[in-house]
């Protein structure tokens, strides 16, 4: 059974400059949970955030198989991939920009 969900790993700044991994199928509607204090527990009090990294995956196994492996990272490998996820940006495309933009 074809799922069209979309499936995302992202990762956010928190104001005390930590970082934030977790899985969504809708960004924005994700970060807005955090900015409310709806979001998970770790990002209760640490707003505000700033979108630094997202990921489309296709499937959800995928994502969340993503997530673990990022969360697993060290803080400066997980630093070196928002790098290199914000050099991409230009390749994206314009939606993607947008809701990048927006959140940031």
């Amino acid at each position: 059974m074809a799922s069209n969900s979309q499936h995302y790993v992202y990762i956010l700044r928190c104001k005390d400059q930590t970082l934030y991994t977790g899985y969504t199928t809708n960004v924005a509607k994700r970060l807005k949970k955090h900015m409310e204090g709806k979001g998970a527990k770790y990002t209760r009090g640490r707003a505000p955030f700033t979108l630094v990294y997202k990921q489309k995956c296709q499937t959800k196994s995928e994502a969340m198989q993503l997530e673990a492996q990022i969360k697993k990272l060290p803080k400066q490998r997980k630093l070196a991939l928002i790098h290199e996820a914000n050099q991409k940006i230009g390749e994206e495309d314009e939606d993607s920009k947008k809701l990048f933009r927006a959140i940031r």
